[in-house]
């Protein structure tokens, strides 16, 4: 198969946008985000479609034969579409492009049918309604979504055209423009592409294991995983095993979004649906199921879990001693949830606000967040943190760390934890900063061989940690320029936010026990 120069590539991600734009413009794109990623999965489910009744059609004389096989034995292809065009030659994506009146009706029962004779698909393109009305309006008149299908049209999909890592990077390049308008909800289903290359760079998975995203959002983690693991064979990835993909999802909408990105990029995973902190659906024989890597960018600062969300946890996730960091912030909730995850010589990294590597740490009293922290530190399960540049999310400007753990820490690294202050290491973008190529490589080298760097990595033993109260952030240790003597100012205002929220939850507290006293 020919591969695809790099500037059909970057046509492609200006053919998808245009797309997206066809309906009311980039400014309104992302609300119709729900409607274009399944009309452009069904497109590439259309060509590929297409590209396997040829091959058929060789073998056996003509592509009406080929349909009518097709349809008799389901195997013969990877989804079988149940559209015929009324001429077996025209493509079939044209059963869907012909439709003249009632477009909506018409495109929402073809997906439909198509989900009905793929059960991997079911619940994924199925579950839009093309045809949907609030307040008697169309939410997508046929005018727009005619627009949109004649722009999809515009540019094949099938194996020969573009390959499924092409097309993959290009529905992530989609995600991506989504999320640069979807202001703070973008953050739910999206990780900035080289904080995930980052991630999976570091971990270094290995054919054939088993990787799990309890918070998957688009998918786009485990999918830099598979990447990672090709890219780390020297070009032998039809000859390795693939990784094993394994998500949860909360949210209805990104969990679909998921499952089209696995398949888009011809990889296989099992995404489940649902609230994984109160109820991991990944289990073996009633315990949590464990993976070989866990990889995670769960939302900052959840504070809707209660102690009791803890307290009440039969899978072990919460150990005496950790359990509960306090209710305005579930992160180190979330990094327990990963640590039982993991079997008996995994590794994970998570993606979590700056203020979990420090909250607590030189406060007077106890601290529950600090409290967990330490336990993780004390049972040496961290190898290293990483502390990014400002601006990269799209749900917020602050900088964010990623923390690796390690149940399986080399002899020579334990009792030690390796941290990278990579907060310079960036280009300024627009909307957003970016971690250019070479930063990504130099941070991940550095990280991978624990290089020692002045003003960007440090090796610090848990005595040094210990005597600064578990502030495990790169920023109190490693120092960026000469004249840096204050620690980012992001840093303070978050840990002074979650502060303020633990003193009116302790207020509340007492006014409680004050009221039933009668004082």
């Amino acid at each position: 198969m020919a591969r695809v120069k790099p500037e059909k590539a970057k046509s492609l991600e200006s053919w998808i946008w245009d797309a997206a734009c066809s309906i009311r413009g980039a400014k309104d794109a992302p609300k119709y985000k729900d409607y274009i990623l399944p009309l452009i999965f069904t497109k590439r489910l259309c060509d590929v479609f297409d590209d396997e009744l040829n091959r058929i059609a060789r073998e056996v004389g003509s592509r009406k034969k080929a349909f009518q096989l097709a349809k008799a034995d389901h195997k013969l292809v990877r989804f079988y579409l149940p559209l015929v065009p009324d001429d077996p030659e025209q493509p079939v994506w044209s059963v869907i492009r012909k439709l003249a009146d009632q477009i909506g009706e018409g495109v929402t029962t073809h997906m439909r049918a198509i989900a009905k004779e793929n059960p991997l698909l079911q619940g994924i393109i199925d579950r839009v309604d093309f045809n949907a009305t609030t307040h008697g309006q169309r939410d997508l008149d046929d005018d727009r979504l005619s627009n949109l299908i004649e722009a999809v049209s515009t540019k094949r999909l099938g194996l020969e055209d573009v390959e499924a890592d092409i097309i993959g990077k290009s529905y992530e390049y989609l995600i991506r423009k989504f999320a640069e308008g979807g202001g703070q909800s973008a953050g739910e289903f999206y990780t900035p592409p080289e904080v995930g290359t980052i991630m999976s760079k570091v971990l270094q998975p290995e054919p054939g294991m088993e990787i799990y995203d309890p918070t998957c959002g688009s998918g786009g983690l485990l999918v830099k995983c598979e990447i990672a693991m090709e890219e780390s064979t020297k070009g032998k990835k039809r000859t390795v095993a693939p990784l094993k993909l394994f998500g949860q999802e909360f949210t209805p909408e990104t969990w679909a979004m998921a499952n089209m990105n696995m398949i888009i990029h011809d990889m296989e995973g099992q995404i489940e649906i649902g609230d994984t902190f109160k109820n991991p659906k990944f289990r073996s024989k009633g315990k949590l199921r464990t993976f070989d890597r866990v990889v995670a960018n769960p939302m900052w600062n959840q504070d809707w879990f209660t102690e009791g969300d803890y307290d009440n946890d039969e899978l072990e996730r919460f150990p005496a001693g950790a359990g509960f960091p306090g209710k305005s912030s579930a992160d180190w909730g979330w990094v327990q949830h990963m640590h039982a995850s993991l079997n008996n010589k995994g590794r994970a990294a998570v993606v979590l606000d700056t203020g979990a590597a420090s909250r607590g740490s030189g406060n007077a009293g106890t601290n529950k967040e600090k409290t967990v922290r330490q336990w993780f530190v004390d049972h040496d399960l961290i190898e290293s943190v990483l502390y990014l540049p400002e601006n990269l999310f799209y749900n917020t400007t602050a900088p964010g760390i990623v923390l690796f753990l390690n149940k399986a820490k080399p002899k020579a690294r334990q009792g030690k934890v390796f941290l990278v202050n990579a907060s310079q290491v960036f280009e300024k973008g627009d909307p957003k900063n970016f971690i250019p190529d070479a930063g990504i490589q130099r941070i991940a080298e550095t990280l991978v061989g624990w290089k020692e760097e002045e003003k960007l990595s440090r090796i610090v033993d848990h005595a040094e940690l210990k005597k600064n109260d578990y502030n495990i952030s790169p920023s109190r240790y490693i120092h960026t320029s000469d004249a840096e003597t204050y620690r980012p100012l992001a840093e303070i205002v978050a840990e002074l936010e979650v502060i303020e929220a633990e003193a009116r939850e302790t207020d509340k507290a007492l006014r409680e026990i004050l009221g039933k006293i009668g004082v």
